[in-house]
């Protein structure tokens, strides 16, 4: 069940704090404050914790200006921004992703930050490729708040306790699905499968695509996969779902593509596509030990399937009316050693060097695992692709759309391929 005490407590943070309360209780003195600001995010219960901390730290060492906290899940905040963008009333400090923000600054609704740096923004720690990760088309419009990859998280108590041996990034796509269908049988719950079913799963397919050299995306913005390609993709999890290993179509529907609805964090799957950065809050929402580790590596003669990107960005609306005060806190999460301290690596390890040197010693298993892992794939990696071209959104849900017929057989594996390749390009083509 979705815990929503945080999300809607936070969503409640502008009323309360028109009325002298904060969404956590306090009380802080607003009719003496000279700025507010609002910040909004998506993410768990764990990040929601985590920001309102660093953000009470914000208030305390800058009096005189206050930050109201807004957060919901990641398939409801991007329509929130959207709607918020348009109606120019969008949030101070704006939490971005990569495959969004080309779209959003090339449509002038965020604001270049380039005048700022070395004065108000010290991104003096970070690599040029860690500041290029935010920039769009030679500005910088977004800074990264931590470097993470996409990963396999899974149960590593369970898998252990069925005497089965645990996913290896050494692995291909075939001994993962061999793997899961082990699991299932040897869990013998019902309902319970050893993995999710990552067909929708678009870093999934991404990744897969890399591996046999396609691109998702052309940097033209254009599919980079044909028919044969999607047909294979969706034959493979088709298979795995009739033999057990992959979750029921039923059962899949079930996952809201966040943390707390997760086949993991629900305890109906033993296995889940997901990013670096959230393993602390999959640990957080799991009760059972968990691991980490690689995506399958596609086999002899693969190639890099994984990259290194920016976890998330904090960016500002070019609709703010403090854009000096908004940067203010971007530099403080960036900068400010105690804030790097309460939020750790649940949003990435951090982009700075300095930050990091300041965190890892401080860190706990999660954390350590997390910089350990940023590190160990680090030679195992391609390059960073071109950022997802406008109308990817809409084909990461057509991907879902189409991939629950098939798998409740509404679509055969071939028609499921023929329709996603139809529509995504009459998406894309539409911009």
């Amino acid at each position: 069940m979705v815990d929503t005490r945080i999300s809607r407590r936070a969503l409640m943070t502008s009323a309360a704090a028109a009325a002298g309360l904060s969404a956590f209780g306090r009380a802080p003195a607003f009719a003496q404050a000279d700025v507010r600001l609002r910040m909004f995010w998506w993410g768990a219960k764990d990040r929601a914790e985590r920001t309102e901390k660093a953000n009470r730290l914000f208030e305390q060492k800058h009096p005189g200006t206050t930050i109201a906290g807004e957060t919901l899940g990641w398939s409801d905040y991007w329509p929130r921004v959207a709607t918020q963008v348009a109606g120019r009333n969008a949030a101070d400090v704006l939490q971005m992703d990569y495959r969004y923000i080309f779209e959003y600054a090339r449509r002038g609704a965020l604001l270049p930050l380039d005048e700022f740096v070395a004065k108000e923004l010290n991104l003096g720690d970070f690599s040029a490729a860690a500041v290029d990760s935010g920039k769009v088309d030679g500005k910088i419009y977004g800074v990264s708040l931590g470097l993470n990859s996409v990963a396999f998280i899974y149960d590593r108590q369970l898998i252990q306790s069925l005497g089965l041996k645990e996913p290896a990034w050494s692995m291909t796509w075939a001994e993962f699905g061999d793997l899961a269908v082990e699991i299932t049988k040897a869990a013998k719950r019902d309902g319970f499968f050893g993995m999710q079913d990552g067909a929708r799963y678009e870093p999934a397919l991404e990744i897969w695509l890399r591996q046999r050299g396609k691109p998702l995306y052309t940097p033209d913005g254009k599919v980079g996969f044909d028919e044969a390609d999607i047909a294979d993709w969706f034959g493979f999890w088709d298979g795995l779902r009739k033999r057990g290993g992959a979750a029921a179509p039923d059962v899949q529907a079930l996952d809201m593509g966040e943390i707390d609805t997760s086949l993991l964090t629900q305890g109906r799957a033993a296995m889940v596509f997901a990013n670096s950065n959230q393993l602390v809050g999959f640990q957080a929402a799991v009760k059972s030990k968990l691991g980490m580790t690689m995506y399958p590596s596609g086999g002899a003669g693969a190639k890099p399937g994984q990259y290194l990107k920016p976890a998330m960005l904090w960016s500002v609306p070019a609709s703010t009316k403090q854009p000096k005060a908004a940067i203010e806190v971007v530099n403080f999460y960036m900068n400010d050693k105690d804030a790097d301290l309460v939020l750790g690596v649940e949003r990435g390890v951090p982009a700075s060097a300095a930050m990091r040197q300041a965190v890892e010693p401080t860190l706990d298993e999660l954390g350590k695992a997390q910089t350990q892992y940023v590190s160990f794939i680090g030679d195992k990696v391609g390059a960073l692709p071109a950022p997802p071209p406008a109308g990817a959104g809409e084909v990461q849900s057509l991907l879902r759309r189409v991939n629950e017929q098939v798998g409740f057989g509404k679509l055969s594996v071939a028609d499921g391929a023929k329709q996603f390749v139809t529509e995504a390009k009459a998406i894309l083509a539409r911009g």
